[in-house]
This record gives C-alpha cells, sequence and structure tokens, in this order.
C-alpha cells in the first residue's frame, strides 16, 4: 500500500487506551473466527448490490450510525482502488444477473448537483471498466430527448429518456439485461420501474418509500449480539441503542409528549452504559426521520425538554426530509461521539462495499460541528481512504491502533451492517 495513503489518517483525540485498544485488540486476535463468521453470513443472506455505511469512533466505542443501500460519492473514493471496485462489480452482476452485458443504470434527478452527478460519472465508468454495456436512463420528468451534462472532471454525463414497452424497460435502442438503481425512492416508487421482469438491483422495497432505518437497527441489534457473543465482548461496544416513536407530527406538536420521554428513557439507558465503564462524557441523543437520507430531518439532544422547547424554524426542519416528504415517524438513536479529528476538524469514516467487499471509503470532515453533532451536513468535506489492504490484511505485529488495524476495525464492523442489509433484503426478497 501507499505510505502516504496509509498515513492520512485522522487523529484520535481521545486517549489511545482502555476500550479502544481491547476491542481492536479483541478483533485482531479473533481475525479467523470473524472472517469465517462473516463468509457464513453471505452464504445465509447474500449481501447487497453495494452500500455506504457511516461510522463514529468514540474510542470507547466504534459503531454504525447509518447505512445506505443506494450510495453516492463513489468520486470520493481513492481512484487508486477503483480497480477493486471493477472486480468487486463483476462479481455482483454475474451473481445476480450471469448473463448480464447490458446494464441500465437509474438515477436520482437532481441534476443541479454536481457532486452526486460526478458520483455518477465515476459509478458509469467502473461498469464500463468492469465489462459491462451501460446506458443512463433517467426518471426527469418530461425529458424527451437525450441531454449531455458537462461535469467539472472533464467527463460528461448522458441522460436519456426511459422508455417502457410491456414489462420491459430501457432507452431508445438498448433493451438492457438487468436495472440497476442508485436512486433511493424517496419520493415513492415510480410506476414505470414496477412489474419488470429484468432484475432491479437493489430491489424497489429496499427504497426509502418502503424501508425504515429503524428496521435495520433492529437487523443490526440481532446481528451485533451474535457477533458480539461470538468473540466475547459486550454488543454495546459496537451497537448504537435506539428506540422507535410512533407517529410524530413536529408542526401540530402531535406525539411530542411520548418523544420527550423516549428521549428521557434512551439518555438513561446510555447513562448507565457510561456509569458501568466510568466515562465522563454526556450523553445525547440523535432524533432522525425514520425513512430517509442526505442528513435531512436530523437534530441532537441532550434533554427530553429540548424536544418540547423546539422554535417553529427547529420543527420545521425535522418535519420533512429529502424530496419535501413529510417526517411522521422517527427513530431515536444514542448519539455515539466521533472523536477522530483531520487538521483540527471534526471527522468520521464512511465504507464502501459493493457486494461483499468493502472497496474504499473517505472520512468526512467538517470544520463547524463538533464531536457530538451530524456530519452529514453543508460545510461538510471528504478526504479518500485506501482500504486496499488494510481492511483485509491488519498487522498483528503493529499496535492495535495502527493504520491497517483501525482500517481493519472499521471494515469489520461495516461489514456487520452490510450483514443486517443482507437480512433486510432477504425478508423484502421473500415478501415478508
Amino acid at each position: 500500500m501507499n505510505q502516504d495513503a496509509l498515513a492520512r489518517v485522522p487523529h484520535l483525540t481521545t486517549a489511545l487506551s482502555g476500550p479502544l485498544l481491547d476491542l481492536e485488540s479483541h478483533l485482531l486476535a479473533q481475525q479467523t473466527r470473524i472472517e469465517h463468521w462473516l463468509r457464513a453470513q453471505w452464504h445465509a443472506t447474500p449481501a447487497p448490490f453495494y452500500a455506504s455505511v457511516d461510522l463514529r469512533n468514540a474510542g470507547y466505542k466504534l459503531a454504525p450510525v447509518d447505512t445506505n443501500l443506494f450510495p453516492a460519492g463513489f468520486n470520493n473514493l481513492n481512484p487508486a482502488f477503483l480497480p477493486l471496485c471493477v472486480q468487486a462489480i463483476q462479481t455482483s452482476i454475474e451473481r445476480t444477473c450471469p448473463q448480464a452485458a447490458k446494464v441500465l443504470l437509474v438515477p436520482e434527478s437532481h441534476t443541479r448537483n454536481v457532486y452526486y452527478l460526478e458520483s455518477l460519472a465515476t459509478l458509469r465508468d467502473i461498469m464500463q471498466k468492469a465489462g459491462f454495456d451501460i446506458r443512463i436512463g433517467s426518471l426527469i420528468p418530461n425529458l424527451e430527448q437525450i441531454r449531455d451534462i458537462p461535469l467539472p472532471s472533464g467527463r460528461s454525463l448522458r441522460m436519456e429518456p426511459l422508455q417502457r414497452s410491456g414489462n420491459r424497460i430501457g432507452v431508445k435502442g438498448f433493451s438492457p439485461c438487468m436495472v440497476l438503481l442508485n436512486n433511493d425512492l424517496s419520493e415513492g416508487r415510480p410506476a414505470i420501474l414496477e412489474g419488470l421482469e429484468q432484475p432491479v438491483i437493489p430491489p424497489l422495497g429496499l427504497g426509502w418509500s418502503n424501508r425504515l432505518k429503524s428496521t435495520h437497527f433492529t437487523h443490526y441489534q440481532q446481528a451485533a449480539a451474535e457477533f458480539a457473543g461470538l468473540i466475547g465482548i459486550d454488543p454495546w461496544l459496537i451497537d448504537p441503542l435506539f428506540r422507535r416513536c410512533g407517529e410524530i407530527n413536529f408542526m401540530t406538536r402531535e406525539g411530542e409528549d411520548c418523544l420527550a420521554k423516549n428521549v428521557d428513557a434512551l439518555l438513561s439507558a446510555i447513562q448507565r452504559k457510561y456509569d458501568e465503564y466510568r466515562l465522563p462524557h454526556k450523553p445525547f441523543v440523535v432524533v432522525k426521520a425514520d425513512a430517509g437520507t442526505y442528513g435531512m430531518g436530523v437534530m441532537t439532544v441532550r434533554a427530553a425538554d429540548e424536544v418540547r422547547d423546539l422554535n417553529r424554524k427547529q420543527r420545521t426542519r425535522m418535519a420533512a426530509s429529502k424530496g419535501g416528504q413529510a417526517v411522521s415517524k422517527v427513530i431515536l438513536q444514542e448519539g455515539v461521539y466521533t472523536f477522530e479529528s483531520w487538521n483540527e476538524a471534526v471527522a468520521e469514516p464512511v465504507v464502501y462495499m459493493i457486494n461483499q467487499f468493502v472497496v474504499g471509503g473517505f472520512y468526512r470532515v467538517h470544520q463547524n460541528r463538533g464531536a457530538d453533532e451530524n456530519l452529514n451536513a453543508p460545510g461538510s468535506y471528504f478526504e479518500p481512504l485506501a482500504f486496499a489492504e488494510s481492511c483485509n490484511n491488519p498487522d498483528a505485529t503493529q499496535t492495535p491502533d495502527a493504520n491497517p488495524n483501525r482500517f481493519y476495525a472499521y471494515g469489520v464492523i461495516a461489514r456487520l451492517a452490510l450483514a443486517a442489509a443482507a437480512r433486510e433484503l432477504k425478508t423484502v426478497a421473500s415478501g415478508e
């Protein structure tokens, strides 16, 4: 591995002792057992086509806080390791659709987001390098002609109108073997994608019009408990506590008392774990829309009264998520501190996977946010990571917090979240 890449690891601002070293040491010592267990997971429940996982490293705890099954941000990965993506794409498509030669990519419709378009162009390039004929069929309303969009990278992205004939979709002169979704369906399931004879990957049921974060973290809680039992650790070290609220209306304040009571109960549960581990930190809870992404519909609270005292601006911000969709359900998640910093700015790792393979990642960095705040917000930027060797080949001769070993820990916890997503996928596929 390039030593410059390995050197680019944020500083962990908490003391490098205690649970951090204990946990990473334990993962290293149990590597053979861990990898065997994960292989068994993929055999029982094959991994989703791709995913990204947001992690938080508090030193005493390393846990996922979000799992995205329609990842953007491919342009933020280290270009030196894109061949890993190519190989993983080939493996994933051969498993899903062995005869596939032509693939239709269906993206988000926000064409003014140049960062997303660069990610889409990178994903297209990876697919082409993997040997697939790929076209982009757009859901943009009233798109009647081909649209070529120039990008800052010097590349160009061609969007073509989707066409449907019977139970197949494609673009003019192109009938694909499979449909690859890079649209999280926050605004609903388009009729043009329903009832197709071509495989749609990931399936429509994993979009935010159906999926709930609380369902994912229920699966994760179960997987983490199994994993923790396997290697003999407290599941809390890798699993954020959470609760789910029923119906909530932030504008009319219906469900507010229930939300406040659940915040109070979760804060108390976190404090008990802090007391057990003699941690000096103040517990906090992250309240999120139970469906949705892009860091919208998220707030941090440190006391139940903060929920009751939201001003109108705060209520309005929590009342809608991506695409203006109304927020009616929320998940309350244990706030996990991130004590990693990059040039004195708070940072958190994001790990990318294709099929069951870790293919890269980056640090999300925010100069104006604290260690107890959501970093997926305007003003964040990204520093690429290279996981090529380090996530699969830790070095037991080095200290547990050495770069390769830190990366291995990230890869293990991210794949644990992927195993939970695989269980979600199995449930969707079985129609449950």
